[in-house]
C-alpha cells in the first residue's frame, strides 16, 4: 500500500424484483465526494420515471460519501429523505441513515424500484438508461449537485404530467394530500347546507348531529395520525357503535346501580352542597370508574374476539400492543361522547331555551354548547379512554404484569376524569389547567406506545408532515 488510497468504484445496479440485473446500461456510478439523490424530481442525480414509479417521492433517498474508513476503504451512507413510502435496505425499512456494504439491496418504497450497491475495483459499465438517468461521476455537471432551488433551464421540455399533475400523483393524493379527509369534509358540508333552515329538524340528519359527528371525526383523525398505526376503519366504527349500543342497553342501568347505588358514586344535584373531598369521591366512583369501565368493554371484547380469528385478521383487528388500545379506546370515547352530547346535553339545553326564548334561540344555544363539548374530546373522553387503552395494550404486551398494569391505568384514567368533573363544579378557569394536564398524560402515552411498538419500523407518525 502506498500513502494514497485507490480511487473507489462504487455504483448502483438497477435490478428487477427477483434480483435479476436489468442490464449493464443500468449501472450508476457514485462519486466519492458528492452525494447522490434518488427520486422523481428532475433535479435529482438519479431520476426515476414519474409515470412508472408513482410510489417514489420527488426526493426519495440520498447516498452520501463518508470518505475513507481506518482500513482505507471508501464508505457511503444511505439516508431516507423523508419519503412518503419509505426506503428499504435489504428488506428492512430504513430509519435515519445506514452505512452501505457491497451487495446491499436498496428499495425505494416497499414495492418500488430496487438497486444493488456494489463496491468494486473494476470499472463499472457506461452509465445511462431508460428508467433512470445518471451520468458517470467524472461527467456530472456541477449544476446537478447544486441546491434544488436552482431553476431549471428554460429549454427543458414541458411534460404531460406537468400540464396535468393528477396523472402522476396517484397514490400520493391519499398519502400526502389527505384526500380522504377532504372528501369527508365536502360530504359533511353538503349535508350541513341541506339541513340549514329546517322548520322541523330531522331526528338524525340535523345540523347539530352533522356538525358534532364531523368535529368528533376530525379529532379522532388527529389522534389516529399521531398514533401512526393502521387499523381497519370498520373496526374503529364498530367499536364506537358498540359503545353507543351499550349505553342504550340495560348494561348502563346495571352499572349505575353498582357504582352509584352500592358504591359511593351518587352524583350531587346542582342545588346540593357537599365538601370538595366528598365531591371528588363521588365523581371518582360515579363518573370515573363507571364510565371508563363502560368505554373499555368494546376494547376487551375486540381482544377476545381477535384471539379466535385466523391470521392475518387476528393481528389486524385485535389488541396486541398499546397503540391498538389507544386507537380503540379513543374510538369508544367518540361513541360515548356523541351519544352523551347529542342525546342528552344538547337536546336538554335546546328544549329549555326554546321554551323561554323560542326555537331559533334554543338551536343557537345548543350549537354553542355542542362545539366546545366535542372539540374538548382530545383533552376529555378521548384522553381518558385512550390513556386506559394504552394500559390495556401494555398488559397484553407484558402479560406477566397484566393485572398490576390494568389497575394502574384504570385508576389513573378514572382519577383524571373525576378531577375534570370536580373542577367544572367549582371554577371553570381551572378546567384549562386540568385539561392541559390530561392532554399531556394522553400525548405522553401515545409517544411511549410508539416507542414500545413491535412494529415501530412501519409507523407512519414519525413523518407526520410527509413530503
Amino acid at each position: 500500500m502506498t500513502g494514497k488510497h485507490a480511487q473507489p468504484n462504487a455504483f448502483l445496479r438497477l435490478v428487477s424484483g427477483d434480483g435479476t440485473v436489468v442490464g449493464s446500461a443500468n449501472d450508476y456510478q457514485l462519486p466519492p465526494t458528492q452525494e447522490v439523490v434518488l427520486g422523481r424530481d428532475p433535479n435529482c442525480q438519479v431520476v426515476l420515471d414519474a409515470i412508472k414509479y408513482r410510489m417514489v417521492s420527488r426526493r426519495h433517498a440520498v447516498i452520501r460519501p463518508q470518505g475513507t474508513s481506518p482500513d482505507g476503504r471508501y464508505t457511503w451512507l444511505l439516508c431516507d429523505a423523508n419519503s412518503a413510502n419509505g426506503t428499504y435496505l435489504n428488506g428492512i425499512k430504513l430509519e435515519g441513515c445506514q452505512e452501505l456494504q457491497s451487495g446491499d439491496r436498496i428499495s425505494l418504497a416497499h414495492d418500488g424500484p430496487q438497486f444493488l450497491f456494489e463496491y468494486s475495483t473494476a470499472k463499472p459499465n457506461t452509465l445511462g438508461g431508460v428508467e433512470t438517468q445518471l451520468a458517470p461521476a467524472n461527467s456530472i455537471p456541477p449544476s446537478a449537485f447544486a441546491s434544488n432551488s436552482t431553476p431549471l433551464p428554460q429549454s427543458d421540455p414541458i411534460s404531460l404530467t406537468q400540464l396535468f399533475p393528477i396523472i402522476s400523483t396517484g397514490k400520493d393524493l391519499t398519502s400526502k394530500a389527505y384526500l380522504i379527509p377532504g372528501i369527508f369534509t365536502v360530504i359533511f358540508v353538503v349535508f350541513m347546507f341541506a339541513t340549514v333552515g329546517q322548520a322541523r329538524p330531522h331526528p338524525i340528519f340535523n345540523t347539530n348531529n352533522i356538525v358534532g359527528t364531523y368535529i368528533a371525526s376530525a379529532a379522532y383523525y388527529f389522534i389516529y395520525r399521531l398514533c401512526g398505526k393502521h387499523k381497519p376503519w370498520w373496526v374503529i366504527v364498530a367499536v364506537a357503535l358498540s359503545t353507543i349500543i351499550i349505553l342504550k342497553s340495560p348494561i348502563l342501568n346495571l352499572f349505575i346501580f353498582v357504582f352509584r347505588d352500592i358504591l359511593p358514586g351518587n352524583l350531587p344535584s346542582d342545588s346540593q352542597r357537599i365538601t370538595l373531598t366528598e365531591l371528588l369521591v363521588r365523581m371518582f366512583f360515579g363518573a370515573g370508574l363507571m364510565e371508563e369501565l363502560l368505554k373499555a368493554i368494546p376494547i376487551i371484547a375486540v381482544y377476545f374476539i381477535a384471539r379466535i380469528l385466523p391470521s392475518p385478521w387476528r393481528e389486524r383487528i385485535g389488541v396486541w400492543e398499546p397503540l391498538d388500545g389507544i386507537l380503540l379506546g379513543t374510538a369508544s370515547a367518540v361513541g360515548f361522547a356523541l351519544l352523551e352530547t347529542l342525546g342528552q346535553y344538547v337536546p336538554q339545553i335546546t328544549q329549555t331555551v326554546a321554551q323561554q326564548a323560542g326555537s331559533d334561540a334554543g338551536q343557537l344555544v345548543g350549537l354553542q354548547l355542542l362545539i366546545p363539548r366535542i372539540l374538548g374530546l382530545v383533552a376529555g373522553h378521548m384522553a381518558y379512554s385512550g390513556y386506559l387503552g394504552y394500559f390495556i395494550g401494555l398488559a397484553v404486551l407484558k402479560p406477566s404484569y397484566g393485572p398490576f398494569i390494568l389497575l394502574i391505568g384504570y385508576f389513573t384514567a378514572s382519577a383524571l376524569h373525576a378531577l375534570w368533573n370536580v373542577t367544572g363544579y367549582y371554577n371553570a378557569l381551572l378546567l384549562i389547567f386540568v385539561g392541559v394536564i390530561t392532554y399531556a398524560f394522553f400525548m405522553a402515552a401515545i409517544l411511549k406506545a410508539r416507542a414500545l411498538s413491535p412494529n415501530r419500523a412501519q409507523n407512519f407518525a414519525t413523518r407526520f408532515l410527509e413530503r
